[in-house]
């Protein structure tokens, strides 16, 4: 009884808008996997459809497994803090290496088919995309996962590791977009204004990329759905403190 006393009462809403994110999620990841299946032959490390691998992993990675990173705090509201970050930053891990097997298999196709590199708007997107991620990851594992960094140090930074986060998550969604648009015009050139049934489900596709994307963006930006700091994770912040800086516990 005392310890289910200290836990913090879940929003009513939140757990619909979460499964709803995640139906919309798997959905995305279906219907990626249809569209290179139906119209693109499927999927395959070697040959023509060593291209399809890039879609379907940058999709699963950053957009499927980076958004459930980013809403690991809004979900696991109870569990210890330390348990939680370790599950958002694994998501991040399992995001980036399964996004990486994908750039490897577009620049490997590229290279045996002859083809130019990084020339569009959506590879540039894609490499700035990567680089802010490694980066983002690397900093917060650096500030939070492990000790070293100061608590002052932590709290100036927080703020910065969130909007980085939301904005990394969503410039990954528009890269999707544009590469999508760019593949569908690349083979259908101008039969994509006339309705073709690939287009068409490319398009229901882009709109779920959309969907999944700004559900994941409401619940992280409602400010009553945050993660409320447990009893324990307060006094042993501002033991942290007094430790670190000899600030006292009752300065604030």
């Amino acid at each position: 009884m005392d310890g289910r006393a200290g836990l913090a009462a879940t929003p009513g809403a939140l757990p619909y808008y979460v499964a709803f994110s995640q139906l919309l999620g798997l959905t995305v990841v279906a219907t990626t996997g249809a569209w290179l299946g139906l119209y693109r032959g499927g999927i395959a490390w070697e040959g023509a459809l060593q291209f399809n691998v890039h879609p379907l992993c940058v999709v699963i990675g950053l957009i499927f497994l980076q958004g459930d990173a980013l809403l690991v705090y809004r979900v696991f509201r109870n569990e210890a803090k330390r348990t939680t970050k370790v599950l958002h930053g694994l998501l991040h891990v399992f995001a980036l290496v399964i996004a990486l097997v994908g750039v490897v298999a577009v620049f490997d196709y590229h290279r045996k088919k002859g083809y130019a590199d990084l020339y569009s708007l959506h590879s540039w997107c894609g490499l700035l995309v990567l680089v802010l991620y490694f980066a983002q990851w690397l900093v917060g594992l650096s500030f939070f996962l492990f000790p070293g960094a100061s608590f002052s140090l932590r709290s100036r930074y927080r703020p910065q590791h969130v909007f980085f986060g939301a904005a990394i998550f969503l410039l990954s969604v528009g890269t999707a977009l544009l590469g999508l648009k760019e593949a569908l015009l690349f083979k259908l050139g101008a039969k994509y204004s006339m309705f073709e049934a690939e287009g068409v489900l490319a398009n229901v596709l882009g709109l779920l990329l959309v969907g999944f994307g700004v559900t994941v963006l409401y619940i992280l930006t409602r400010s009553d759905w945050k993660r409320p700091p447990q009893a324990e994770e307060q006094a042993l912040s501002m033991d942290f403190k007094t430790l670190t800086e000899g600030d006292s516990p009752g300065s604030q």
